[in-house]
């Protein structure tokens, strides 16, 4: 791993714009898990994309609020900090480079590392927001209501009480800033996949407009192989926190 540690540092000094794609394997490093391998927690038979749908969510809201919270550990936010990877990206930030963050995670770990440029293209699991009136709520109001409703209180003196929907995508959703992330990727200097699977439509579409533009170095760093390796320029099969902090 040395001499690939070596050119990826050679390629981090030479490159003024960087843009980072993250995965989940960038959080578990920090304790949170990949949510998808959490098949234990469904109940009444529901896979993982049944409950987190907005099918679900509209047919029945007061059922999914528990299911979801359980899914996504709402009642553990606070204790989830970011890890050497995130702390890396953030002072890459710090010391001057233009760096973009396209993520797939919804934790907004990024964010609480010091990253000010990040598109969370699954949304964000710190927010969820009333559908009928639009006002924020946070983790707080989430964990305090079994099923939090928007508190608001309208006109004729009546509270709103509409059931809050996540702020994250939910299955059946748009993502987010999609196009604002390809263009980020495709005016970089150098691209880098950390802790990702590229299994995810439409965003792993992004490393292949990369990779057709043919000017970009392009990394990716994850413990297991992927489908796209071998379109990659440099491939490191290395935990993300040691890795990095190795440069």
């Amino acid at each position: 791993m040395e001499e690939q540690v070596k050119t990826l540092q050679s390629w981090i000094d030479r490159a003024q714009s960087i843009c980072f794609f993250t995965g989940a394997g960038v959080s578990t490093e920090s304790g949170i898990p990949d949510f998808r391998s959490q098949n234990g927690l469904y109940k009444k038979n529901l896979s993982f994309v049944d409950v987190v749908s907005r099918p679900y969510f509209e047919r029945d809201p007061n059922q999914f609020w528990p299911l979801f919270k359980e899914i996504f550990r709402i009642k553990l936010l606070h204790e989830y900090k970011p890890n050497k990877g995130h702390e890396f990206i953030a002072e890459l930030e710090s010391r001057g480079k233009q760096v973009r963050v396209i993520t797939q995670n919804i934790d907004g770990l990024h964010q609480e590392a010091g990253n000010k440029y990040v598109y969370e293209i699954h949304g964000t699991i710190k927010y969820a927001h009333c559908p009928k009136c639009k006002t924020r709520y946070d983790a707080a109001h989430m964990n305090a209501n079994a099923v939090p409703k928007c508190q608001i209180i309208s006109k004729n003196k009546q509270p709103c009480d509409t059931i809050l929907k996540p702020n994250v995508v939910l299955f059946g959703d748009s993502i987010h800033q999609f196009e604002e992330a390809i263009q980020s990727a495709l005016s970089s200097d150098l691209f880098i996949v950390l802790g990702s699977s590229l299994e995810v439509t439409p965003i792993n579409q992004i490393p292949l407009l990369v990779q057709r533009k043919g000017t970009i170095p392009m990394v990716i760093i994850n413990l297991s192989a992927t489908y796209y390796d071998d379109m990659f320029d440099l491939v490191i099969r290395e935990p993300i926190g040691a890795t990095l902090s190795s440069l």
